[in-house]
């Protein structure tokens, strides 16, 4: 590199000296239109430090002249929103839920509301499409421990099962048969229930596990194995199955059940919300 400034004969322009390779650099000046946006930025800059919140502070920041803030701009459109929604919530609050259907445009709103409200608070246990898991009901099929229309939906979702802190909880307890039967017996009502639907292991157990299911089982489920929305108990002859569908799994239930828990939501969420929960819900394909 050389440091020898000297006029390029092929343009006249003076070069800056450097030179790489046999290349010299021109010493142009940069265009005057450049100049001036490159210092009309640093002006509106400073003009946009002053207008708007820009420095940060230990506890705050600078909030500008122009006193806006992009938090209150959500708050004013948020309630903008809400106030738009006003009437078809103050209607909901005032309509028993079996009638919200009846009028279209409120049946469109509790639907949407619903999805929302679903998507926010109950995906995390029943699936984004609502399928489910092992100990998780699925809601798009018509299998309901405590009914299926939408008056017992609503109910479900408003107070919840196994929620101690609500008096009206949904709640069932099958009691721990490990402390009842032997484990043969147990081994013996597993082949008779899953013989309901499927071949159990040993055919031979059916029939004994059979009269203790009449004996131990059939005042919660039904002589026929149904199940009974009374008691929350659980219809054993439709292949559904909520901790798992082999014959151990159904064992497993028998000797130590699981029982799940869901909160109830009406103190959460408020019942204008549970509603089109339950209308949402009860859209999905499985209600009654």
């Amino acid at each position: 590199m050389s440091d020898d400034k000297h006029i390029d004969e092929i343009s006249g322009v003076e070069t800056t000296g450097h030179e790489w390779d046999g290349i010299r650099e021109l010493n142009n000046p940069m265009p005057r239109w450049w100049v001036i946006t490159f210092y009309a930025t640093i002006v509106w800059a400073i003009g946009y430090m002053i207008a708007y919140p820009a420095w940060p502070l230990i506890t705050t920041a600078t909030t500008g002249v122009l006193g806006y803030s992009s938090r209150a701009q959500v708050a004013d459109a948020m309630a903008e929103a809400e106030a738009a929604q006003a009437q078809y919530v103050d209607r909901i609050a005032q309509m028993p839920v079996g009638e919200i259907a009846s009028d279209p445009e409120l049946l469109q709103f509790a639907l949407a509301g619903g999805a929302a409200a679903y998507k926010v608070n109950c995906v995390q246990c029943h699936g984004s499409g609502a399928q489910g898991a092992p100990g998780y009901p699925n809601l798009n099929d018509d299998d309901w421990l405590w009914g299926g229309d939408i008056e017992a939906i609503h109910h479900t979702i408003a107070h919840g099962v196994r929620f101690e802190a609500d008096d009206d909880s949904r709640f069932s307890d099958m009691p721990a048969f490990a402390d009842l039967l032997e484990p043969g017996e147990i081994r013996q009502v597993a082949a008779y229930v899953y013989g309901l639907t499927g071949t159990p292991s040993d055919p031979a157990l059916v029939a004994p596990g059979a009269e203790l299911y009449a004996e131990n089982c059939a005042v919660c489920h039904g002589e026929d194995a149904r199940g009974d929305i009374e008691f929350g108990a659980p219809n054993l002859a439709d292949a559904i199955w909520f901790y798992g569908d082999s014959e151990d799994a159904i064992a497993r239930q028998i000797a130590n059940p699981k029982h799940g828990v869901m909160p109830g939501w009406i103190e959460r969420l408020g019942d204008p919300v549970v509603k089109q929960l339950a209308v949402f819900v009860h859209s999905l394909g499985g209600g009654q």
